[in-house]
């Protein structure tokens, strides 16, 4: 029985065959050998002997639920309405917006309580700050807003936290979150070496430091409670 459910996969497998029509194959043999009460350790050790690798076989097997029927049980499947992707979208620009603008408006204050005679204090300007302060009064507020909508969607649909947009704008996040971490580590180390280890430079590298280990460890328990519900 296992070898003949493997000779159904294997003309998809080896055609050369477009990815998506490979991926609907795949789909339908796990849905027949489940039909066929086959155990799940089976079908993935006849599927890896057929080529595919863990990470496919695992999304096949995850498509169904593991439940008492006499048929393959669908499991629900995240939908991304545009409603969403909206919602996801303007959550993630306001928190980029508003982590700018309190490092910005941070960076001000520090240049206004230890100015450089060499270097006109033009960010720290009076203008400036006002600015940074409204961009932070209303992209933070929208943040939380947002934050907490989602937050309630998933918690009445779990599902959602499956949602690849979602994943995808976090970990984005936190690429970008780690790539200022290195940036400031290697902005420290440069002016330690040329003994320009000053107050107002050791403020801005902890601000910046702060800031985004404050984001990265958000977004990474975020990502660890996503891991935990699934």
């Amino acid at each position: 029985m296992a070898a003949r459910l493997r000779g159904t996969a294997a003309p998809g497998h080896c055609d050369g065959g477009r990815e998506p029509q490979v991926k609907i194959e795949l789909l339908e043999f796990t849905r027949q050998a489940l039909a066929q009460k086959l155990p799940r350790s089976e079908i993935t050790a006849i599927l890896l002997q057929a080529g595919w690798n863990r990470a496919e076989i695992a999304a096949a097997l995850g498509a169904f639920a593991e439940v008492e029927f006499p048929l393959p049980v669908p499991r629900r499947q995240p939908y991304l309405s545009p409603r969403e992707a909206f919602t996801y979208a303007v959550q993630f620009s306001a928190l980029a917006v508003a982590t700018f603008s309190l490092g910005a408006l941070l960076f001000d204050l520090i240049n206004r309580s230890f100015p450089d005679r060499l270097v006109p204090n033009v960010w720290g300007a009076a203008t400036s700050i006002r600015w940074h302060i409204s961009y932070l009064a209303v992209s933070a507020p929208l943040f939380l807003a947002f934050y907490a909508r989602t937050t309630r969607a998933i918690q009445l649909d779990p599902v959602k936290r499956s949602s690849k947009l979602r994943r995808g704008l976090t970990y984005f996040a936190l690429f970008i979150v780690a790539a200022f971490l290195v940036g400031d580590t290697i902005g420290l180390i440069y002016n330690t070496l040329g003994g320009e280890l000053t107050a107002r430079v050791l403020l801005k590298v902890l601000t910046v430091a702060v800031i985004a280990g404050g984001t990265c460890g958000f977004f990474i328990s975020d990502v660890r409670n996503d891991e935990a519900e699934a």
